[in-house]
């Protein structure tokens, strides 16, 4: 199959006018008719292409689907081609987006009539799962592939980018200009994209491959920091597959008003904006990184080898999920990688809904549906631990051979299944029934007993979940007079006792020694054994389970402190950062101990993260005495660092803060926009509504979930019923657009306090005034309705 499009735009009334030629031949048995999707189009002409000419084809149209009746029977090996004229009117169409998409009309026009002036004018598309066919006809499903060609009109001061090769741009009389993009191998429609605006344009290379970084002009110059890696990436992956990248460049481009985090189109990926940053903001994390990697992965998988149906979305998914593990483990570190891992599987584990729904689905409502914690971070911890189990040269040897047999087709998790087999000798199905097909996860409660008298320790493992058990390998290691023996388990049953004699009662039993398990577990170690595993078993996961385990006795149980103190110093920054974040600093022995360390944290740590977590636990002190530290974390260009020592002279002055933010304003953004949205909530008014706004505009979801409460005190002080109005209306909008996270109640919790407050204002209140609030009340009273109807 061959696409050609050749397409314009109407930036007035948001239209693409496209000609598209659809070559193809029936895949098996012989046709008459072909059905294309094409979704809320005008459908001009619909034709044969000829030697010499087109031939009109009857057709039929339901607005989603178009029925041609083509001019004969056509057999398995006929090419034939179709003409299609057609105009895209994607505002006008409707459909549904998901979780991880979260609209679905195919082609956006962002700040068309350019009345925005802080928005650039930009197209993109955005294909996955089936919108694709909203911009061009075609058959819109993954398990078809074809090579494409795209033409594109635009105005000439702009930059456009698709899938393959830029062959060909023309100059044309009026002022445009026409590019065409190349794809000569084979790939599935939602893949296909195209952008068009102002971008800056840095060159980069792997090998003899184009590596390009496309970004708005003013973040142009920090286009190596933030993509800097991606060559660095793609000679790991393509190392560790076995097989080099495989296709002809990569380009990564970054639009405004994304309506997901990134889109792996082949040979040319689409950010959001959230992976922009600048020099300031990469000194504390380049957040962007592990959203990189993750669609650069799927360059292999999900492009290269595409999942045959959305119900295999984990052949896609779960392994981009995994690669973020991968890159951080190469290049950052195992406890970087492992912190990954961790998250992802607490993410997954913290959501009830999704604990009851299998990797591999035939069976659901949308298939948006499938874009879940399940097909991500879940099965990012199943290949997890499927590759401790296989090993790591049998793992990545079955990746390579699902990889060559599938390449530019499709796969699904049998294949994946038989691959891995193949080249490991192993029997797999009872891994994937129970990983792959089945919902759910073990529950997994471990006690210890030790008899003096046989010498012998037992482990009493017992799955707690409802449903049957779970078919768990793993590691025990034992520690005794400071020696280490590793013992290999199967646990098949709810319920298993293994037995171990030993010289000594052990100082340490570890279960799960590899920390790969997907499980939730209760381990009834005493505080004495997790301080011991703390500070002899190596990795992250073992230090982590410590830690939390301690911190909750810190108050009780000198070990736990020790622990915890120990943690604050930890070799690595996640944990450094926990460990702070733990402390129960209302505790004057906790206090004296840990204030110290904390004031060296926060002027010396290499990490700024670490130093704005320190200054963040010190200004819950609220301590005039520590006014030194946070004046000196005034002078980083950290904005992390930045926003903490604010917030830190905010609980010691407000006055001084609001003056410091006042000062600050100009170049404030991520944790230090934050901070001053919330000195502006405890010292400010309705003359703060401008830099607030503008604030919460330019951050991210959580950033926005972040600034409301301040945001929302701040509307507490502002008369204008209109104004509250407005805003309100975009926290409600907000909370019904990510109702599935909880959002909405949040927001209604928030409004439900504004009308508080608005309400105790009446007493004291002039006639004037209370009239005033009285419409605010109304206001305030329909938006919490609004919310609550989801409208």
């Amino acid at each position: 199959m061959h696409t050609k499009l050749d397409v314009r735009f109407d930036y007035a009334k948001r239209y693409l006018y496209g000609k598209a030629w659809i070559t193809l031949k029936p895949h098996f048995y012989s046709t008459d008719s072909l059905r294309l999707d094409a979704k809320g189009m005008d459908i001009k002409q619909v034709a044969l292409v000829g030697a010499r000419q087109l031939t009109p084809l009857k057709y039929s149209y339901d607005g989603k689907q178009i029925l041609v009746k083509l001019d004969k029977l056509y057999k398995q090996a006929e090419n034939y081609t179709i003409f299609i004229n057609y105009v895209s009117k994607p505002d006008e169409f409707k459909a549904e987006g998901s979780a991880a998409i979260t609209d679905a009309k195919g082609l956006y026009f962002i700040n068309p009539d350019g009345k925005d002036r802080e928005k650039p004018i930009q197209i993109w598309t955005q294909g996955e799962t089936e919108a694709s066919s909203v911009w061009f006809p075609t058959i819109d499903r993954p398990n078809q592939k074809c090579t494409s060609e795209l033409t594109m009109t635009v105005p000439g001061k702009y930059t456009t980018l698709s899938n393959g090769r830029l062959t060909l741009q023309k100059n044309n009389p009026d002022g445009t200009r026409s590019d065409t993009w190349k794809m000569d191998l084979p790939h599935s429609p939602y893949l296909f994209m195209m952008a068009v605006g102002d971008f800056r344009v840095y060159k980069d290379k792997w090998r003899d491959k184009e590596v390009s970084y496309y970004l708005e002009p003013a973040y142009a110059p920090f286009a190596k920091q933030i993509f800097g890696n991606t060559p660095e990436m793609i000679g790991f992956f393509s190392k560790k597959l076995g097989i080099d990248f495989p296709w002809n460049k990569y380009a990564q481009i970054v639009v405004r008003d994304y309506v997901s985090g990134a889109m792996e189109n082949t040979t040319a990926t689409l950010h959001g904006e959230s992976v922009q940053a600048t020099d300031r903001e990469l000194l504390d994390e380049n957040k962007g990184e592990d959203v990189i990697a993750h669609e650069l992965f799927h360059q292999w998988f999900g492009d290269y080898v595409t999942a045959e149906s959305w119900s295999n979305l984990t052949v896609n998914e779960s392994f981009a999920d995994f690669s973020e593990i991968l890159w951080n483990e190469y290049k950052y570190g195992k406890d970087q990688g492992d912190a990954k891992s961790y998250k992802g599987m607490e993410l997954y584990l913290s959501s009830s809904a999704d604990s009851a729904k299998k990797l591999v689905r035939f069976h659901y409502r949308d298939k948006e549906d499938m874009f879940d914690l399940v097909s991500y971070q879940k099965g990012g911890r199943i290949l997890y631990m499927l590759r401790d189990y296989l090993g790591e040269d049998a793992f990545f040897k079955g990746l390579n051979l699902y990889l060559r047999q599938n390449a530019f087709k499709n796969g699904e998790a049998h294949q994946l299944r038989l691959a891995l087999e193949e080249v490991s000798g192993k029997d797999l199905n009872w891994f994937f029934n129970q990983w792959y097909f089945r919902a759910g996860h073990p529950t997994l409660k471990i006690d210890y007993a030790w008899d003096e008298n046989t010498k012998t320790q037992k482990v009493i493992l017992t799955q707690m979940q409802q449903a049957a058990p779970f078919i768990l390998p793993f590691k025990v290691d034992i520690y005794v007079k400071g020696k280490k023996e590793r013992h290999s388990v199967l646990m098949q049953d709810k319920q298993d006792t293994l037995t171990f004699r030993t010289e000594a009662k052990p100082d340490l039993v570890n279960v799960d020694a590899e920390k790969v398990l997907l499980a939730r577990k209760t381990d009834n170690k005493s505080v004495q054994q997790f301080a011991y595993q703390y500070f002899n078993a190596p990795l992250y996961g073992d230090r982590l389970e410590a830690m939390e385990a301690c911190s909750e006795q810190q108050l009780q149980n000198e070990d736990a402190r020790k622990v915890i103190l120990a943690c604050l110093k930890d070799k690595y920054y996640g944990l450094r950062i926990k460990a702070i974040n733990s402390l129960e600093l209302g505790s004057e022995t906790i206090r004296s101990l840990a204030v110290p360390v904390l004031k060296d944290l926060a002027s010396n740590d290499p990490r700024t993260l670490v130093k704005a977590a320190a200054l963040g636990a010190l200004a819950s002190l609220r301590d005039g005495g520590n006014r030194s530290v946070f004046d000196e974390g005034m002078k980083s260009a950290s904005y992390a660092v930045q926003g903490a020592s604010l917030m830190g002279i905010a609980m010691i002055n407000t006055g001084d803060a609001y003056t410091l933010a006042k000062k600050l304003e100009a170049d404030s953004k991520g944790e230090l926009a934050k901070a001053i949205v919330t000195v502006y909530a405890l010292n400010g008014g309705s003359g703060e509504l401008g830099y607030i706004e503008k604030a919460y505009q330019g951050a991210e979801l959580q950033g926005k979930v972040e600034m409301a409460p301040a945001y929302i005190s701040v509307l507490s002080r502002v008369n204008d019923a209109e104004v509250v109005k407005e805003k309100l209306k975009e926290f409600k909008d907000l909370g019904i657009k990510y109702k599935q996270y909880g959002i909405d109640r949040f927001m209604l919790s928030l409004f439900e306090g504004l009308k508080q407050n608005k309400e105790s204002q009446l007493s004291a209140a002039t006639a004037a005034e209370k009239e005033m609030l009285n419409q605010q009340l109304s206001v305030i009273a329909a938006s919490i309705r609004e919310l609550q109807l989801g409208n």
